[in-house]
């Protein structure tokens, strides 16, 4: 079942299955700009990934003395949200802890995910509370796939747009164990804010942009007209990612990511993650924008 959110400028589909967006249609321009899951590139839309970006290393994650398995960005994505509010131009959606999640993450939880349709604006919010008596740790990350405009682009259709950026320092993903080799920084020099798009680019899977280097970024046409962008002031960590052959790039924020290779401390230790006292509540969120 799918909740729907409409106003004059754009249609939004939301999935109870793991909260997620399923298709954003441009109205003004008969436009689908969400990627519409086709598996043979990429099943999935926009997923929330919690409480795990990417992989953690040899796919397991160290709380309080315990280890306890993973799997690729989290469970939350592959469980049924609850939703709890919906109306023309904005929804909430609710996942509880349950036993079958404490086997894998031991917090008690809530996470909330909201959605809010402003003209061409999609704001996308997350909220985590921590219903435990402990301190809860996590990271959470979007996910959203844009499709090219027309049937017939490829990746050399368009360039990635960063504003006030001359370039980007960005690590790649070690495939043997899908986390991050941090002891290899790589340069993506932009030429006005931008770079043009290939298959090349991601021969190597992701581009894992760390330190906060990216607050906005857009998809635009190789003329530089833009198309579509995301908005994410506050967010340490980017990945920009897509598939050999694939009408589609993703731009990702993240509240902290997959585990560098080696990585094997306390969860409460890796780089970005996030903290939650007993009782409190996390907080955040990014905008797709459709030009």
């Amino acid at each position: 079942m799918a909740v729907k959110l409409e106003n004059e400028f754009l249609c939004v589909e939301i999935a109870e299955m793991g909260a997620e967006v399923t298709r954003i249609y441009d109205k003004t321009e008969d436009n689908e700009i969400l990627w519409e899951g086709n598996p043979v590139y990429w099943k999935r839309h926009s997923p929330v990934l919690f409480p795990n970006v990417g992989k953690t290393y040899k796919n397991r994650v160290l709380i309080n003395g315990t280890q306890y398995p993973t799997s690729q960005h989290g469970f939350a994505r592959d469980n049924v949200f609850t939703c709890i509010e919906a109306a023309n131009e904005k929804a909430s959606f609710m996942l509880r802890s349950s036993e079958e999640t404490k086997e894998v993450y031991p917090f008690d939880f809530e996470l909330h995910i909201n959605y809010k349709l402003n003209k061409k604006e999609l704001t996308v919010e997350w909220q985590v509370k921590n219903c435990g008596d402990e301190t809860m740790y996590f990271t959470i990350g979007g996910h959203p796939a844009f499709r090219f405009a027309k049937p017939e682009e490829t990746k050399a259709d368009y360039v990635l747009k960063v504003p006030g950026k001359e370039k980007l320092e960005y690590v790649l993903i070690d495939i043997s164990c899908g986390c991050a080799n941090v002891d290899e920084v790589h340069t993506l020099q932009l030429s006005e804010e931008t770079y043009p798009l290939s298959d090349k680019l991601f021969a190597k899977d992701a581009l894992v942009v760390d330190n906060g280097q990216i607050e906005e970024a857009w998809l635009c046409h190789k003329d530089g007209t833009p198309y579509v962008g995301v908005r994410s002031a506050g967010f340490p960590n980017y990945g920009i990612w897509s598939v050999e052959g694939a009408p589609f790039v993703c731009l990702e924020p993240w509240m902290g990511r997959c585990d560098n290779v080696g990585f094997n401390a306390e969860l409460s230790e890796k780089p970005n993650v996030n903290k939650v006292e007993a009782g409190e509540k996390f907080i955040k969120d990014y905008t797709i924008v459709v030009a």
